[in-house]
């Protein structure tokens, strides 16, 4: 139950989902369309310079802030916006000779979601203010004018490009005065929202081991339990939970992944010398008199571990044993079982030697698989190896990988057809109802070493999680060490096995009831290839899953007809036509089952291919887009699904793509012209029909797929 719940717990697949269900409405209500807030230029956002003096003072540096007010549901961004493409608010002054502005001081950010990410950002009403210095010799008696070009993001289901010009005219005096009511407002608001500088009585200290970033804070006083670090430069992943754990002596320990990317944002943050950051929390920090507080430290090296002692190394070592040893009950495991028992059983009544060799050989797959693993873990730990995506390589994360899952389906579903009897490997014809005669040798056992490891480990989080995290803090012969009696523990009863010969022998000998046992086992491993088949369809997109089902159908036909008319007792052309019949099968079910490629063929947009393809009769869908835009970026990732695809090429459709990022006239008016004012706007023009046909802001693959159908005449799924 665990990977649905997961499942159900990710944002953007039910926010998609929800999203596909929808009636009309989405699209009925388009704020963006000209007239609406945002069309044809107008501001989501009231936006004011305010200042917090009335008069200026020469030499006396003083406050001015920008003012920003978010209508409901709409944000904009911290310094960095925890996903890594969004546009940060940006001031560019025009200040008065010898007049200097300082950066921009940030509040606090909100953690929230956004088209399945955690984003970094500011709702409702914010002050962004600046410390602005006049120089010492500023003459007194007249006014200054302090003019500033502002320019923000603002983002709901689409982002808005926001900018405005303001200005301010103070006089200055001999003594500054005061805009009591400015002042108040953000003294007001800074007590919940600016931070405070780190006390002189915390210490901090950063460590970067590559794959992850540790932060310890010695503050002498306990913190509260709702402690959150938002990462001022993207540095730290935004999207991994964050954990604080106490140590001694008032010591508060913060280790987060770094920020490798994620699927909108692939690029991996910025290595610098130093973290910083703003530590955060719902109540006043001790010492700090606010609930948030400045955090910035040079990294530096590891403080030395401490040492383990006998017991808690005893216990540590009996835990990761005790765990491998129950892994032999896990569902993911129960399968494998079933396939050395009927070894075991077959063997029971050989040489000793040979049984004893058996046993050997598949504790050696089962050490060496978990060597391998352990030793990524180590690499990733070390920082030699980085994750992949938005998290890091970690225990049973094989099964993250499509191409493993799939790898993994399809031998535990053909094991489970010949365990079944649809066909045997490497036996002589027999009867119906004869024995069993197949021997498996050493490679066999091998195999089945690794692969009791590979579909072992995902079953393990569960209850080893304490001794894991704990291994993970182990120099490296220790760290390989702990792995290793955790291999021992998933190998000792197999071991057992083949070196007490008294316990072999105690099992049945070998007869027809053999058959009906492989057949029954057979099921476990249906089972198996079933939740494989689960875990899959949530890696590809679901539409395909009915190509999967379908190439699965076609291996087992393949097995059939393998084992049917393949068999020795069958004649020769017999068996040709088979083996033929029986590769072309399997042929196409690998093909159909593989993970799918994705990509489509699109070109740099300009008017004039739009005219040229319409001209030619060609329909042409229009994807005006930007970097930045979160929602755009989602699009690409989840709307173009294989059934998209398929339709785009039937009907030889030319994909444009209008790339706003950077400040594009053409494109602006060409937005303008459809009756937008902001990305992503995704239009479909189609020969012979002068209206363009314009698409919701936020695409899925059922929604494009009866979007084209409509527009171009196709059949609706």
């Amino acid at each position: 139950m665990a990977p649905l719940r997961d499942f159900l717990m990710r944002p953007l697949p039910i926010l998609l989902l929800l999203l596909a269900a929808a009636p009309g409405p989405a699209q009925d209500v388009d704020p963006f369309a000209l007239g609406g807030p945002g069309g044809g230029g107008a501001k989501l956002s009231q936006a004011e310079l305010v200042s917090g003096v009335t008069a200026i003072a020469p030499g006396e540096p003083f406050t001015v802030a920008l003012k920003l007010t978010h209508p409901e549901g709409w944000h904009s961004y911290f310094h960095y916006d925890g996903i890594g493409i969004s546009k940060i608010p940006e001031f560019r002054w025009d200040l008065p000779e010898g007049f200097t502005a300082g950066e921009i001081e940030w509040p606090v950010p909100h953690r929230t979601q956004f088209v399945g990410l955690f984003t970094y950002g500011y709702e409702g009403t914010n002050y962004l203010p600046v410390t602005i210095t006049p120089p010492a010799d500023a003459a007194t008696g007249g006014e200054v004018t302090i003019s500033l070009q502002a320019a923000w993001q603002t983002c709901k289901e689409q982002c808005v490009d926001e900018s405005g010009s303001f200005s301010l005219t103070l006089p200055v005096r001999a003594t500054a005065e005061a805009n009591p009511d400015v002042r108040a407002a953000l003294e007001e608001y800074g007590q919940t929202h600016f931070p405070a500088e780190m006390p002189d009585t915390w210490e901090a200290a950063a460590t970067d081991g590559g794959g992850t970033i540790q932060l310890r804070l010695t503050t002498g006083a306990p913190l509260p339990p709702d402690l959150y670090f938002f990462g001022y430069d993207g540095q730290i992943d935004a999207q991994a939970d964050q954990v604080w754990t106490a140590l001694e002596d008032g010591t508060w320990l913060l280790t987060v992944p770094r920020n490798k990317g994620n699927f909108i944002a692939e690029d991996p943050g910025p290595v610098l010398d130093r973290l910083k950051g703003i530590l955060s929390a719902k109540e006043p920090l001790p010492g700090a008199g606010r609930p948030a507080v400045w955090i910035t430290t040079a990294f530096g090296d590891a403080p030395p571990p401490p040492p383990v002692g006998f017991g808690q190394l005893l216990a540590i070592f009996g835990g990761m044993f005790l765990g491998g040893l129950i892994l032999n009950l896990m569902p993911c495991v129960f399968p494998v079982i079933g396939l050395k028992i009927m070894g075991f059983v077959q063997q029971a009544h050989e040489d000793r030697k040979k049984i004893i060799l058996h046993g050997l050989i598949f504790v050696l797959g089962v050490l060496l698989s978990f060597g391998v693993l352990a030793g990524l873990l180590l690499a990733v730990r070390e920082g030699a190896i980085k994750g992949a995506g938005s998290g890091e390589i970690g225990w049973g994360y094989q099964l993250q990988n499509p191409w493993v899952v799939w790898g993994l389906l399809l031998v535990m579903f053909i094991l489970a057809l010949n365990m079944f009897g649809l066909f045997e490997i490497g036996t002589s014809a027999t009867s119906v109802g004869g024995k069993l005669t197949r021997r498996q040798g050493p490679v066999g056992t091998f195999f089945s070493g690794i692969l009791a490891t590979i579909v072992a480990t995902p079953c393990s989080a569960p209850f080893l999680g304490a001794a894991i995290g704990a291994a993970f803090g182990f120099p490296p012969a220790t760290f390989m060490l702990a792995f290793g009696f955790m291999g021992l523990g998933l190998a000792t009863p197999y071991l057992l096995l083949s070196l007490f010969p008294q316990l072999v022998q105690k099992l049945p000998r070998p007869g027809p009831w053999m058959e009906s046992f492989k057949q029954s086992m057979s099921f476990l491993l249906f089972a198996t290839a079933g939740f494989l088949l689960w875990v899959y369809s949530g890696q590809i997109d679901f539409s395909y899953v009915l190509n999967v089902m379908i190439g699965l159908t076609s291996i087992a036909v393949a097995a059939w007809i393998y084992g049917r008319w393949c068999s020795i007792a069958k004649p020769k052309r017999t068996r040709a036509i088979g083996a033929i019949a029986a590769l072309l099968f399997a042929g196409f079910g690998l093909l159909a089952t593989k993970p799918p490629a994705k990509g489509l063929p699109w070109e740099e947009w300009s008017p004039r291919k739009v005219e040229d393809a319409l001209e030619a009769g060609r329909p042409v869908y229009v994807d005006f887009t930007a970097t930045w835009c979160i929602t755009c970026q989602a699009n690409k990732k989840t709307a173009y699904t294989e059934a998209v695809q398929s339709i785009i090429k039937e009907n030889d459709i030319l994909l444009l793509v209008a790339d706003k990022t950077n400040p594009s006239p053409e494109i602006d008016r060409a937005i303008l012209e459809l009756g937008r004012g902001a990305v992503p706007v995704n239009v479909l023009y189609v020969p012979g029909d002068p209206e363009p046909h314009i698409t919701r802001e936020l695409l899925t693959g059922g929604y494009l797929v009866e979007f084209f159908n409509t527009r171009l005449g196709g059949e609706n799924p």
